[in-house]
């Protein structure tokens, strides 16, 4: 019995840290009454604040392309250690694997293919790697993103604290990269009351952030469209859930590279005969060791063998998207 506690004890602790390693994505949770006991009007005015509106996947890809193939990249490295308060060198060595030894295998294996991707970059990290954010950019095809100031987590701050991190950080990274981000994911995908209404305050293009579709949609704010792009997310598309260690969990990563190549290449494969959209979430500090490496390496030739595949930035594919559904209604 206390072995049994003791490992349940031991799992709570670590959900509930959401640790350096674990990326526990944060949901709101009511800090008084128990929701079952919250009129039914507040239940679906929650439910219903940010919701999915129209699909906006065009009728065809560019040059005739049948599915668009976003890759990217959440260049966390140190962050969501410091975020959590932690000091170890250990935990610090960690992050810094992903711009010592990640960024530059992933940045040459993009570089032999010729694919675009998107990084996602807090701007912690940037201060931290401002020439593994040159690097990036000098390749050209590239494109840097919006990923919160520390790796914070957004449901947890005041409205005020939001603004003013997603200010400092949009600037932050302007000034390393020399462009402003046009579109952001939050910080372990995790979004306050408040964020969409920050997002289109500060006239970003796109959110990558949601999972209300595997389509882009456009997000609806309160019943009304806002104009900003979805290109959404998933667990399963995530290397983190695979891969990813946390030393205080009694649950430890299991799963082969190939193992998740057989799930990204049938979630490839499903997106190619829909004709839409295929986002991969990726860390340097976890892809970017050798055997995972290796792997996406086979992904991205798998992808590259068939017909009719655009690789673009998320940029790219928001823009598009949002041009086509000026001109046609799928």
């Amino acid at each position: 019995m206390r072995i049994r506690k003791k490992l349940l004890l031991g799992l709570v602790a670590g959900l509930a840290l959401a640790g350096p390693w674990s990326e526990g994505r944060v949901t709101e949770s009511p800090r008084q009454e128990p929701p079952w006991r919250w009129p039914e009007s507040r239940v679906l005015e929650i439910a219903r604040r940010v919701r999915a509106g129209r699909d906006l996947t065009p009728r065809q890809w560019p040059a005739g392309a049948r599915v668009a193939v976003g890759l990217s990249f959440d260049f966390d490295n140190e962050t969501p250690a410091l975020r959590d308060g932690q000091t170890s060198p250990a935990l610090m060595a960690q992050g810094e694997y992903g711009a010592r030894a990640g960024l530059p295998r992933i940045l040459r294996l993009l570089d032999e293919y010729q694919v675009p991707a998107t990084f996602f970059i807090p701007a912690m990290s940037a201060k931290l790697y401002p020439q593994s954010v040159r690097e990036i950019l000098a390749r050209g095809r590239h494109e840097i993103g919006l990923h919160g100031w520390i790796h914070e987590r957004n449901s947890l701050l005041s409205e005020e604290e939001e603004r003013e991190l997603m200010r400092r950080s949009l600037e932050a990274l302007e000034q390393i990269a020399g462009r402003r981000p046009v579109g952001i994911r939050t910080p372990s995908w995790d979004l306050s009351p408040a964020t969409m209404k920050l997002i289109r305050e500060f006239g970003l293009l796109y959110d990558s952030s949601l999972m209300a579709d595997d389509r882009p949609y456009e997000i609806v704010l309160e019943g009304a469209p806002t104009g900003v792009v979805e290109l959404p997310v998933e667990w399963i598309l995530d290397d983190y859930p695979y891969f990813g260690m946390d030393r205080q969990s009694a649950i430890r990563p299991h799963t082969t590279p190939e193992e998740v190549f057989s799930i990204w290449r049938a979630e490839f494969d499903q997106a190619y005969e829909e004709g839409t959209l295929f986002i991969l979430t990726l860390h340097p500090h976890i892809i970017g060791h050798r055997s995972r490496i290796v792997m996406l390496e086979r992904l991205i030739r798998h992808m590259r063998q068939r017909p009719g595949v655009w690789f673009a930035t998320h940029e790219e594919i928001a823009r598009y998207v949002r041009e086509m559904s000026t001109h046609s209604t799928r």
